[in-house]
Parts: C-alpha cells; structure tokens; sequence
C-alpha cells in the first residue's frame, strides 16, 4: 500500500470509501493485502471477488463496526453487482436551476457538486457519448440533449459514481 501508488487505505476513511479501495485492487495484489491487512491468506478455493469482499467486510468491521460493513457490503452488491441503483443509498444532487438544461451541463454540475470532483465539460461530454451516463436507467450518448430533471431521478454520471436528484 503506499499513497504515492494512489492504492491506500486510510483508517479515518468512511467505510464506504475503505470498501470501494479494498474491492478495486487487482486480483494479483489481493494475497498480499490479506496478509498485511488480515494476517492471513485468503481460501484458495474462492472467487477473487468474493475474495475481495471478505476482506473488504472485515476491514470495514475493524475500523467502524459489524452493522456498518454489513451495511456497506449490502450497498455495494446493490450498486455493482445487482446495478439496482434504484434502491441503493446514493448521494444527493440538488439540481435547483437545472430543470431543463443541457446533459453535458447536468453531469459537470453533478460531478462537482456530489464529489467534488473538477470534471472538465470535454470530460463530461466524453463520458456522455461514450454511454456511461443514464438518468433513470436509459443511456443518453448526446451530449447536446436536452433532459427535464426532476426529483427522485437517478443520474449514473459512470461506473462508480451516481446521484439521486433531489
């Protein structure tokens, strides 16, 4: 693990966060973070990412508490593994003056407001027109589209970050 790798794992993280880290290491990396992380090697005789999510559940229950990485583990199999982005606890994105607007101007506002993340419009309209966006589970790959928005709507802006509009 080493921060100039970007590949961490803070112990002050949410256990979301810690969760999101731990499942997103390579499948090679995977015996070495049990052993520093767990002491241990994972069972050989079980799937990489049910692997991952063992390992990922146990750290979260170490640094936050069991109902927490039960909760989290059933957040993430929502999200990634079942794709129901419906009923999985999202962060919200309050789209007060975006009504009616432009899908390249919805995703950089979502992007900055719910993540604080510096996404450029070429960036978001790229993301558009490669299909990673939904709003209410239908792609839209026209970045010039014009989108009513509306409460309670789900925005997948790509394949880790999605927002309820409030």
């Amino acid at each position: 693990m080493s921060k100039s790798f970007g590949n961490f794992v803070g112990v002050n993280e949410s256990a979301s966060d810690m969760f999101g880290k731990l499942m997103s290491i390579s499948d090679e990396l995977m015996a070495r973070y049990y052993e520093l992380l767990l002491g241990r090697s994972p069972a050989t005789d079980m799937h990489p990412l049910e692997a991952k999510k063992q390992l990922a559940f146990e750290i979260v229950r170490t640094y936050h508490s069991p109902a927490i990485a039960q909760k989290t583990l059933d957040d993430w199999t929502m999200r990634f593994s079942k794709r129901d982005l419906e009923h999985a606890e999202l962060p919200t994105f309050s789209a007060k003056g975006l009504n009616q607007c432009d899908l390249v101007t919805l995703v950089w506002s979502a992007y900055r407001e719910a993540f604080d993340l510096k996404k450029s419009r070429s960036e978001a309209s790229r993301l558009i027109k490669q299909g990673s966006v939904e709003l209410d589970g239908q792609t839209i790959r026209d970045p010039k589209a014009i989108v009513q928005v509306k409460s309670g709507q789900v925005l997948r802006l790509d394949k880790r970050h999605a927002v309820r509009i409030t």
